[in-house]
Order: C-alpha cells, then sequence, then structure tokens
C-alpha cells in the first residue's frame, strides 16, 4: 500500500509556500487513515496503540485547522 499524496502547492510573488488549508488537514486525516487500516491489516511493525494515539492527534490538528478556517472566513477574531 505505498501510494503518493499529492499536494497543490502555490508560491507567491515573494516566494513564500501556499498550501490550501483544507488540503493540509485531509493530509492529517489521510495519513492517520492509513496507518490505522495498516494496523487493522496486522503489520507487524506498528504498535497498535501508538498508532491509535498518533491518529487521535492527527485528527485533532486537522479540526484545528478547519476551526481556524471557519473563524477566519466568519470573520471572528
Amino acid at each position: 500500500m505505498n501510494r503518493e499524496v499529492t499536494l497543490p502547492l502555490i508560491v507567491d510573488d515573494q516566494g513564500t509556500l501556499h498550501v490550501a488549508a483544507s488540503d493540509v488537514s485531509k493530509l492529517l486525516r489521510t495519513v492517520g487513515g492509513r496507518w490505522l487500516r495498516l494496523v487493522e491489516a496486522g503489520d507487524e511493525g506498528l504498535d497498535e496503540d501508538t498508532v491509535a494515539a498518533l491518529t487521535i492527534e492527527l485528527a485533532k490538528l486537522a479540526d484545528r485547522i478547519d476551526v481556524a478556517c471557519i473563524a477566519h472566513s466568519s470573520g471572528a477574531p
């Protein structure tokens, strides 16, 4: 299960690299989901508790990114 994930990257006139926040949060959730599927498939190299904890933290980070974007787009302080 070796798949590549691509993100659209945008470089502005000052050379600053930009990635859509929705793509970042989706990537975080995708990585966690793939780890979980590997554990469920019996991958001996992965500790189930560690994968679960890391997946939860990635989902929390993705949620914080989404909430910040919603707040920003709605004009909330």
